[in-house]
């Protein structure tokens, strides 16, 4: 069904026929008078036939209007050419596909670019991105080899333009307009880091004790000597005995006899103070120059108090735990 024949079908319907009919005695009139009557609607043959010598006679009414709505074929008259319904469609299938086109057109601009390689062919040959992967699909093992080659590419190309005999080396001058020496200024860079890494060495190795430093130089002589020792050291090794006897133990009650005398100086060289002391838990000897006063607040004698104490409480429990 054609859309004229579904709008006709639907919302069309005829107009009632107009009232023609005129009565007997008006047409009487008109005929003893001689006028003639021409109605415009009988002119143009739209009036309805009906039986106008019978008055009373029925009255024929035309199915027009039902024909009209059942026609199968449409009644409606073309003005001007006629335009088939396949051109429109083409029409609309043109336009819509020139509008993809137009898109997918600014869509592209956003894309990699796609260019050629160099090596192949450029009608047969696979195309590749600016990245160096080829277009197209392809396995990720593809895809790194391909940015692997294009990388090793760039490398090689900037080392044959950087060590080109044809290069020339950059020239820098000052605001005066005089040539700077590069070399030069590069090294006296180096100098002055070198100088700065020194000189905080010396005052990081400045704010430790000179006894760690003793110490740790001391280990390190024994790691050198280490090099050359037996791996099992026995109870007739010499170098062993004597390292034992020169450990001063506070609890040994022959340490009078087998200590040797000392000149009375520290590790550091400094002379040492020879009266007694309180102990320290640190057991740093005071200097030569102490006057035997003790002006501590007492904490180290507090400190020994309380590890005895603790000591003590120690052994009590565990000889009360034995006598049970």
């Amino acid at each position: 069904m054609s859309l004229s024949d579904y709008l006709a079908k639907k919302y069309l319907t005829a107009d009632p026929a107009p009232d023609n009919k005129k009565s007997k005695k008006r047409k009487r009139k008109d005929q003893e008078s001689g006028t003639v009557v021409i109605d415009d609607d009988a002119a143009l043959d739209w009036t309805p036939k009906t039986n106008d010598h019978d008055e009373d006679g029925p009255i024929t009414v035309s199915s027009s209007s039902a024909d009209f709505r059942r026609a199968k074929v449409s009644t409606w008259k073309t003005i001007g050419a006629p335009i088939p319904s396949e051109q429109v469609t083409a029409d609309a299938i043109i336009a819509s596909a020139a509008a993809e086109n137009a898109a997918r057109g600014a869509a592209e601009d956003d894309l990699p670019t796609i260019i050629p390689d160099p090596t192949t062919s450029t009608t047969t040959g696979p195309l590749k991105m600016e990245s160096g992967a080829h277009a197209g699909l392809q396995s990720a093992a593809q895809v790194t080899a391909a940015l692997q080659h294009r990388q090793a590419e760039g490398r090689a190309h900037f080392a044959s333009q950087t060590h080109s005999p044809t290069t020339k080396e950059t020239i820098y001058r000052d605001a005066s307009g005089r040539i700077i020496n590069v070399a030069m200024k590069r090294a006296e860079a180096r100098r002055a880091i070198a100088a700065a890494a020194a000189s905080e060495a010396a005052q990081h190795e400045a704010q430790k004790g000179a006894v760690q430093i003793s110490q740790r130089e001391t280990r390190r002589k024994e790691l050198q000597e280490a090099k050359y020792m037996t791996f099992a050291r026995y109870a007739d090794d010499e170098d062993l005995n004597t390292d034992l006897k020169k450990q001063d133990r506070w609890d040994d009650p022959a340490a009078e006899f087998l200590r040797e005398k000392k000149d009375g100086k520290s590790v550091t060289g400094k002379p040492l103070y020879k009266g007694p002391f309180k102990p320290n838990r640190y057991g740093i000897r005071p200097g030569h120059r102490w006057d035997g006063v003790d002006r501590g607040n007492g904490f180290e004698g507090k400190w020994f108090a309380a590890r005895n104490r603790s000591k003590n409480r120690r052994e009590l429990e565990y000889a009360w735990q034995m006598d049970e």
